[in-house]
């Protein structure tokens, strides 16, 4: 069989295959968005931005420091994390007894103090990231020809992913921590650190924008506005899937990066708007999201 409804089957699963890399990073990122808002109920606009950060940071490693891939595969998202964590501690910290919207127009300033900073040293012009060499070249798979690299993108998201839930819902570690954030009292009289529970919980979310930058790096220029136009998709897809839902943001990216690269192949003019009309749909149907809780 050499075309599927009218399209070249090479030219068919070669969209596939994007949109596995696109909803890859829809996933992980909006993974870190539903970590912090289900535990934290912190609406975070500077997703992008900090996902801009972690490329930026893997990027700075191997032009100044001659930090290879892995390395940074490790250290960014820890640099990204720990800067996290300062945001956390000076900022969003005053704003936990206030409407979640303030936090929202806080971290949204923050993105544009980012963004205007990195423009300011590096400028627009995007800059590029070598492939690692381990990870380079493709393989023939008969019907396509496979980036080594894509196929990477799309594994190690997914076990960061997986990993992840696994960690929040079937651990005693996860217990811990709903359980510190929906009744605080309680859990600090049997001498758990809430706050510095809420402190870390951020920090391992903007972690997974950090990984997700890192990854990026290889496949897209690194520039100031990489995160911009993702993080509005992102949080398209976290509404989706349903606010807080771990699940829903890991199922939900996979499967609309599928979506949207099948709707390049068979109504190229939509694709940029698939994934809302998707949202509007979802949001008409059910508010709560696909995996979110009815109240």
């Amino acid at each position: 069989m050499t075309a599927l409804f009218g399209i070249p089957i090479q030219a068919f699963l070669g969209q596939l295959l994007l949109g596995l890399v696109n909803g890859s990073f829809y996933a992980v990122l909006s993974l870190g968005l539903a970590v912090i808002f289900g535990l934290l109920n912190v609406i975070n606009f500077a997703h992008g931005a900090l996902y801009m950060l972690g490329a930026f940071v893997a990027w700075m490693g191997l032009q100044y420091l001659g930090l290879n891939y892995w390395v940074m595969l490790v250290v960014a998202p820890i640099v990204v994390g720990l800067f996290g964590i300062l945001i956390e501690r000076l900022l969003l910290r005053h704003l936990y007894k206030l409407d979640s919207l303030y936090g929202l127009l806080l971290t949204f300033g923050l993105t544009l103090v980012l963004e205007g900073v990195f423009r300011m040293i590096y400028g627009v012009s995007g800059r590029a990231y070598p492939t690692p060499a381990l990870l380079q070249g493709g393989v023939n798979l008969g019907f396509m020809y496979l980036p080594v690299y894509r196929g990477w993108v799309v594994v190690a998201s997914i076990v960061v992913c997986v990993a992840t839930w696994l960690v929040i819902e079937k651990t005693r570690l996860g217990a811990i921590l709903r359980a510190g954030i929906e009744n605080p009292k309680l859990v600090e009289a049997f001498g758990l650190n809430v706050p510095l529970v809420v402190t870390l919980t951020f920090g391992f979310g903007i972690g997974l924008a950090g990984f997700a930058g890192v990854l990026a790096a290889p496949v897209l220029q690194v520039s100031p506005l990489m995160g911009s136009n993702l993080i509005i998709v992102v949080f398209a897809v976290v509404v989706i899937g349903g606010l807080g839902s771990i699940a829903g943001s890991i199922v939900t990216g996979l499967a609309l990066g599928v979506i949207e690269g099948f709707t390049k192949v068979f109504w190229p003019e939509a694709s940029n708007v698939a994934v809302f009309a998707i949202m509007v749909v979802v949001l008409l149907l059910r508010p709560a999201g696909l995996f979110g809780k009815e109240k």
